[in-house]
């Protein structure tokens, strides 16, 4: 076997044991069953010294008697509605709580009549998922004294909350105090809560406001696909920190309730929530300050739960305070998501996933991006970007294909060695690298591009999986949708009848792959045929059967993935045969597939 093979050989067989070893690793995600809700109260946390410890867990109340308590169906509280151009929805006057919210923009399927994307829910429906804001009692109040998440506030009848007017709710305790809280949103997905408390009593008291977000068991489409984070994200002070929600049973044991919880202190800036794959809910406390970041699993209620804690403020007699916090509560946008950053949110991008190649992948979707909006279709922009990345590591690429035009230029002097050694292959390797540093050849360098394509191709399918722009991102004619498979094949005549292909998942899709996945198997074949066919039996079945392997291994893939790889080898196949044919090597690529061919019907003849 020829170095020149031996290395093809050798870069083929590590790029399809990777891709191998990805898709064992990765494979389709499967959907978890709907858990069931359950309803139900903990009173809050108090340090020995009165100084609250933890925010009131979710849940609805049963406290009769106490002022403002009430026991009633949180689905027939009064509520206010919310109507910006972006979200829909309501607040509910019990508890004040932000649990009824929907995406204009976004649809669950691509079908004109699926419903929009919801993202909050009240308690009481399936997988309830809400916000809800308060102040946790310290020195001097009890449980009954703070508004909590059965208290029922006042509100101007038919307020609604829209990006010009926020709303504002009361509450008066009856024993000397009057909260308030003001809520106000803007035109995207950043809502924004301002509670403030005044202290008519004679004595001083102490409480701390705190914001919380609940939701009753996990997603019902949860994913649970190991290239993807899904649960608890947070940032404190430049760190961020990922748990997944299998992961929060792990948590450390809260001996005061039973619960499992993880308690960050945050000096100055912070946020903490919860993101799936596209939807995302976070608390932030205003840039500066300091507070509590606690994330929550209460096993007994199956209830997931993130607080922000803010330090706890004593009240004199006939003094007022006020604490401010923002909550994100919409789709993870790149240039939304961008724009809370460059106003003072530290490190909000990085709630995107994007993963340990996050260096490849930041700069890589920030292009992307800037090509879709230029060019204004996705599959297009992923294709100008493919030239990009090539243009990048052309001076790489030429030197790789200018050694290997050398490498053949020397093959009929490597062919004389091996006559002259005879079966000594030490004596062969002797030669050979001596052979190779007098003319300057590197033997390896025909790996280096498939090696330098590889973190580029797992980082564009991190970003073409993980990020939202892709999603329902249209392509042209049956390629509606860039982040899903392949809907061609010739079980519809290739997108010609009216009805889709079988399911990625299923044993047909092996059998029917699309127009996408055959086109990168065709395109496989031909870049193979650049090299002269291998003259050892085995090594030409190898590289036979490669391209379409690669075929049905990336069939599954999503199809924006499989676009770029095509436009990759077509690149690579002309850059290729291109520097070869000027270092003085001419390949003659129709002349070794009519090879291939007759050496195959040789063989079937024998």
């Amino acid at each position: 076997m020829d170095d020149q093979n031996k290395n093809l050989l050798l870069a083929t067989a590590l790029s399809a044991v990777v891709l191998l070893g990805w898709y064992a690793f990765f494979p389709p995600p499967e959907t978890a069953p709907e858990p069931g809700v359950e309803i139900s109260e903990t009173a809050p946390q108090t340090g020995a010294t009165g100084t609250p410890a933890t925010a009131p867990s979710a849940g609805i109340a049963a406290s009769e008697g106490a002022a403002g308590l009430v026991t009633q169906d949180p689905q027939d509280a009064p509520r206010l509605s919310i109507d910006t151009p972006r979200v829909v929805g309501s607040i509910s006057l019990l508890g004040g709580r932000i649990d009824d919210l929907q995406l204009k923009d976004y649809r669950e399927t691509q079908d004109d009549d699926s419903p929009i994307v919801t993202l909050l829910s009240p308690a009481g429906q399936p997988n309830a998922y809400y916000a809800l804001f308060g102040w946790a009692p310290g020195t001097g109040l009890g449980i009954d004294d703070v508004p909590g998440a059965n208290t029922l506030w006042q509100a101007a009848e038919g307020a609604t909350l829209t990006p010009d007017s926020p709303v504002t709710l009361t509450w008066d305790n009856g024993k000397g105090l009057t909260f308030a809280r003001e809520i106000s949103i803007d035109e995207d997905y950043m809502f924004s809560v301002s509670q403030s408390v005044t202290n008519t009593r004679d004595a001083s008291v102490a409480l701390a406001p705190y914001g919380t977000l609940a939701r009753h068991g996990e997603p019902a489409n949860l994913e649970n696909f190991f290239i993807l984070h899904e649960g608890v994200v947070g940032m404190a002070d430049g760190e961020l920190s990922e748990i997944d929600y299998d992961d929060m049973t792990d948590l450390d044991p809260d001996p005061r309730d039973g619960s499992r919880a993880q308690v960050t202190a945050v000096t100055e800036n912070g946020w903490i929530g919860f993101t799936g794959h596209y939807w995302m809910s976070t608390l932030i406390p205003a840039p500066g300050d300091a507070f509590r970041a606690i994330a929550k699993y209460d096993e007994r209620r199956d209830i997931y739960q993130t607080d922000v804690v803010l330090p706890t403020v004593t009240l004199a007699a006939g003094e007022s305070t006020s604490a401010n916090t923002q909550l994100f509560a919409g789709a993870k946008e790149w240039a939304a998501i961008r724009d809370y950053e460059r106003g003072g949110i530290e490190g909000f991008l990085d709630s995107i996933d994007w993963g340990w190649f996050f260096f490849f992948t930041k700069p890589i979707f920030a292009v992307l991006h800037w090509l879709n909006a230029a060019i204004g279709n996705m599959g297009v922009a992923i294709i100008a970007l493919t030239f990009l990345l090539k243009i990048l590591v052309f001076p790489l690429a030429y030197k790789s294909y200018a050694s290997m035009a050398r490498m053949k230029e020397l093959q009929p002097e490597m062919e004389k060695l091996r006559e002259r050694a005879g079966d000594d292959r030490q004596k062969v390797q002797k030669e050979m690298m001596e052979l190779y540093k007098r003319e300057k050849v590197n033997p390896a360098a025909g790996c280096l591009p498939i090696l330098i394509q590889i973190p580029i191709f797992f980082s564009l399918y991190k970003v073409i999986f993980v990020t939202l722009e892709l999603r329902h991102s249209a392509f042209f004619g049956p390629f509606s949708d860039l982040s899903a498979p392949d809907p061609t094949s010739l079980f519809n005549l290739f997108g010609l009848l009216p009805w889709g292909a079988p399911a990625p998942d299923s044993i047909l899709a092996l059998a029917f792959i699309g127009i996408l996945p055959i086109l990168l198997g065709i395109s496989m074949w031909l870049q193979q045929k650049l090299n002269p066919a291998p003259t050892d039996e085995t090594q030409a079945l190898i590289f036979a059967w490669m391209p379409w392997v690669f075929m049905f291994m990336l069939g599954g893939f999503a199809s924006g993935l499989v676009v770029y790889w095509i436009t990759n080898n077509v690149i690579t196949f002309s850059q290729q045969y291109l520097i070869m044919r000027s270092h003085g090597y001419s390949p003659d690529v129709f002349g070794n597939i009519r090879k291939s061919f007759k050496r195959k019907e040789k063989n079937a003849e024998k």
